[in-house]
């Protein structure tokens, strides 16, 4: 028996999110989360790999839908159905990038719900032979990760990050996502103690890979200091164009530092 296929809700209408679940266990499917807001939605999608995200464009938070169901495709290639109460020309422009596999109008009824899922989940089936590889890893190995994996969108805003930056940071999640990259941290070096320049700008703008390597350290908001690599990259999405930027923060253990001194 093929195993039940597991649906994430991104909704900030309760009662339009409680009636899709409704509609969506009576015909059989299981509802694995559901969230109001994109900055929530994008990590959540990680970590419990749904089959299907169904994603209202309007939603109240500071990401959208569009951009955030760009990142969850893009990133972890979760297939997406489109929510929205309005039919816009332009709306429906930007939602190509984010390659939907629905697109349904509200009011809608069981059977539109229900048939957009079942076509989604088909082609999806087909479509995921051809994707390329996770352009900054398998979900699973970033939830589980013990490096600090970070994307930021072009505006160097914190758009996605896995639960050990939460530890690096010694900052709770809200208080992390969607701020821009140094309101929650700065990156010294550890022998002069001057700030790191923002890597960001020349990301953006040259494409290039920046990495600080050595007498690098992450400062928290509560003055704790970490000796720390950083690697600094673009994301691009499968046309080529960039989509954001990756930064990936590895805490040097004690023999790597032990090493770096006899260097």
């Amino acid at each position: 028996m093929p195993p039940i296929p597991r649906i994430f809700i991104v909704e900030d209408d309760e009662i339009i999110s409680n009636l899709i679940t409704t509609m969506l266990e009576r015909k059989g499917y299981s509802v694995v989360g559901k969230v109001g807001s994109g900055e929530e939605a994008i990590r959540l999608v990680a970590e419990l790999e749904p089959d299907l995200v169904i994603m209202d464009i309007n939603l109240s938070g500071l990401m959208d839908g569009i951009a955030t169901a760009r990142y969850i495709f893009q990133l972890f290639h979760y297939p997406i159905i489109f929510l929205t109460g309005m039919y816009d020309e332009s709306l429906l422009e930007r939602a190509k990038g984010a390659q939907p596999l629905g697109y349904i109008l509200k009011p809608f009824t069981d059977k539109d719900l229900g048939s957009n899922v079942e076509l989604a989940l088909y082609n999806h089936a087909f479509r995921k032979k051809f994707l390329d590889a996770y352009p900054i890893g398998v979900p699973k190995k970033i939830i589980m990760a013990m490096d600090a994996i970070i994307v930021l969108d072009l505006k160097g805003r914190i758009v996605f990050s896995n639960p050990y930056t939460a530890r690096i940071l010694d900052l709770p999640e809200n208080q992390i996502l969607m701020r821009h990259w140094r309101e929650v941290m700065m990156l010294v070096n550890d022998q002069t103690g001057e700030e790191i320049k923002d890597p960001v700008p020349e990301v953006v703008k040259q494409m290039l890979v920046v990495t600080n390597e050595f007498n690098t350290a992450v400062v928290t908001r509560s003055n704790k200091s970490r000796k720390v690599s950083v690697i600094v990259r673009p994301i691009k999405d499968d046309h080529n164009e960039l989509l954001g930027i990756l930064m990936l923060i590895k805490e040097k253990t004690l023999d790597q530092i032990r090493m770096a001194k006899k260097l």
